[in-house]
This record gives structure tokens, C-alpha cells and sequence, in this order.
């Protein structure tokens, strides 16, 4: 199998043992999963998909970030507990992940179950000389990390623009550079708070995921996914205080998927432009509204349209009409091997199944049962 690696940008031999560890950023529940989740953990799904038909095991963790700046205005604004927000969000967005076909998580950890773990993974990173204390919070010094910028490639210009527009909040005073970032930090008077030796407060976005990846799966993961607005700041902070607070590789296979547009505009809660998948769900064939995201190359951006699942729709009713057989498998095979060739696995089963043969072996490791 080959894969395209953010960090190195190119196309690479996937190298992968019997079991693959795998992680994947989960949501912030403070509203319902729509499009853009939809397709990047189908992504991560077909993977494992190909992977346990080659063999391996697979061990995919997708975290729930139940305690961040989002999640706790969403919260005030509602007047409700923070996570009785979470809890119910959550549960929306399992049933939903289900319905599409997903295959369950490894585990689905909570950053509020990693308090501790968290409180001695800052200490890791303090006593390693990569962060130092200020205004009550803890800060990562990029300056002493000579490999920052490994997952992204960008440059000190691109990287300022997208911490300010991605919460990176590089005007704070008490940073060194504007570009650290906060490990740990006072909480406001409304906000949780917990104990630490720095202060009372609540830690930063990126400390979570590095956190519970170590705590789940060891030190050194085979792949790490999410959305391609997480390559800078968040996966580029995990990977920098990861190998900081170890001394080792944190992620050996970098991948990111593209961004669902609607009208053009990239799906996004801040702009509220959003195609929720249990909306969907409501009126369409799972297997059609899973068929139609995955018409798209995982690695490119893409506009929704809902002429999509109707055509989904029908796609699937044709593929039915052959009956069960294993036309297509190998083609399929060979596509999904070249870095998760979506688009050119469902022409392959099209091919087939205009040829009268059955090809549920080949729908179903698309995870589309027929």
C-alpha cells in the first residue's frame, strides 16, 4: 500500500506491522457531526478496511475534545453544564458514525479522562528544557525545537496567519515568540478548573491528543489523521512537544484529508454553513450518503451537492441488480493500495457490475453492503 505523507509530501510506501496503530482527531461535541467529519473518518475507515484485508490489525483511537474553548462558550451560551453538552453530542454522533457504516473505534477517550496523564506529560516537557512558565500558564518554547514545522513544510509568515485564525492566539503577552503555544492555562471564573503544580487552571487544545495517543497506544504511532486544518497549528504542536517530552518519533505516517465545501465555501460550525450527516440520514440510504463522500479522492477538496446521494442511490441499486459474487475485488484492491483511490475503486465496481457481474465483495470493502 501507498500513501501520500503530509510531512515528507509525497507519495510513499505505507510500512506497517501486524498491527497498526492508528490515531485520529475526534470532535469537539458542542454541535452535530456534519459532512466534513463524515468524510475524513470514512477516509480513516476504508483504510482500516484494506489494512484488516491485508491482514493486519488495526488499533484506530478517535478522541473526544470535551474541554477546549468551543465547547465551554457553546456552553455558556446555552446555560447548560459543559458536559451534559458533551454527553449528548457524543451519543448523536456515534449513532450517526454507526449508521454510515464505521467500523468502532479502538477507543474513544475523553480529554477530561486525562487530567493526570496530561499534568505529567507538561512535566515531561518542562524538565526536557522545551517550555517554561508565565502569566500562570505553561508554554511550549518553539525556539528550542529545531525541528518545528517538520509536519507542515510552512514558513514563520503562513504559520503566524493560520495560529491567528485557528486559535493559536499569537498576540498573548506572556509568550516568548508568538508562535508557542499554551500547554497549560488559568481557567476564567466559569470555566473547569483542576490542580496542578503551576496553578489551578485547564490544559491547551494540543496537550490532549499527545496525551491520550502516548496513553493509548505508546510513544510512536504508524499514523496520525485529521482534517488538512489540522496540519498547522494542531498536528505540527502534537508532533513538536511529543518528541520534545520522549526523544522519539511520535508519528511514522502523517495523513491528512481535503476540506467539504458547500456553495464553495468550506463547511465550517464558525460559519454555519453545514450539511449535518444526521439530517441525511433522515431521508437517505446510509450506504448512498457513505457511497457519495466517497466519490471523492480523500486527499481533495470538494463541493456537496445533494444530487449526490440520489446519484449515490442509484449507483448502488445497479451494483445490487448482479447479486452477490467478487467481481471488481482485486481492481478495488489495487485502487485502495494506491493512496485510497476512492473514486477509481467505485469505477473499477461500475465496470464490473456493467458487465453483469456481482460485486458485493468488492461494495463491502468500500463498507458498503449490498
Amino acid at each position: 500500500m501507498r500513501l501520500y505523507h503530509t510531512a515528507r509530501r509525497e507519495v510513499i510506501d505505507f510500512a506497517a506491522g501486524p498491527v497498526v496503530k492508528m490515531y485520529t482527531c475526534g470532535i469537539t461535541p458542542y454541535d452535530s457531526a456534519h459532512l466534513g467529519h463524515a468524510a475524513t473518518y470514512l477516509a480513516y475507515d476504508v483504510l482500516q478496511r484494506r489494512l484488516r484485508d491485508l491482514g493486519h490489525q488495526t488499533q484506530c483511537v478517535r478522541n473526544v475534545t470535551d474541554v477546549d474553548d468551543d465547547i465551554l462558550r457553546k456552553a455558556r451560551e446555552l446555560g447548560v453544564h459543559y458536559l451534559d453538552l458533551a454527553a449528548e453530542e457524543v451519543a448523536r454522533f456515534d449513532a450517526d458514525m454507526s449508521a454510515l457504516g464505521l467500523l468502532p473505534a479502538y477507543s474513544e477517550p475523553r480529554a477530561t479522562s486525562a487530567i493526570p496523564d496530561i499534568l505529567g506529560f507538561i512535566g515531561m516537557v518542562l524538565d526536557s528544557g522545551h517550555a517554561y512558565r508565565a502569566g500562570g500558564a505553561v508554554y511550549f518554547d518553539v525556539s528550542s525545537f529545531e525541528r518545528f514545522g517538520q509536519v507542515s513544510g510552512y514558513d514563520r509568515p503562513t504559520m503566524l496567519r493560520l495560529a491567528a485564525e485557528r486559535g493559536g492566539n499569537p498576540d498573548d503577552p506572556n509568550k516568548r515568540d508568538p508562535l508557542d503555544f499554551v500547554l497549560w492555562q488559568p481557567s476564567a471564573p466559569d470555566e473547569p478548573s483542576w490542580d496542578s503544580l503551576w496553578g489551578p487552571g485547564r490544559p491547551g487544545w494540543h496537550i490532549e491528543c499527545s496525551a491520550l495517543s502516548m496513553r493509548e497506544l505508546g510513544e510512536t504511532i504508524d499514523l496520525h489523521g485529521g482534517g488538512s486544518d489540522l496540519i498547522f497549528p494542531h498536528h505540527e504542536c502534537e508532533a513538536a512537544q511529543s518528541e520534545a517530552a520522549t526523544g522519539s518519533v511520535f508519528v511514522r505516517h502523517w495523513m491528512h484529508t481535503g476540506m467539504v465545501r458547500l456553495d464553495g465555501t468550506k463547511m465550517s460550525k464558525s460559519l454555519g454553513n453545514l450539511v449535518f450527516v444526521h439530517d441525511l440520514l433522515e431521508k437517505c440510504e446510509p450506504g448512498a450518503v457513505r457511497l457519495a463522500i466517497l466519490g471523492h479522492h480523500y486527499r481533495r477538496d470538494w463541493d456537496w451537492r445533494d444530487e449526490l446521494v440520489a446519484a449515490a442511490a442509484e449507483r448502488i441499486q445497479a451494483w445490487r441488480a448482479g447479486g452477490p459474487g467478487g467481481g471488481a475485488l482485486d481492481a478495488v484492491r489495487s485502487a485502495l493500495d494506491d493512496d485510497l483511490d476512492t473514486v477509481g475503486a467505485i469505477a473499477a465496481i461500475d465496470a464490473a457490475s456493467g458487465r453483469g457481474e456481482g460485486v458485493s465483495d468488492a461494495a463491502k470493502l468500500l463498507g458498503v453492503e449490498l
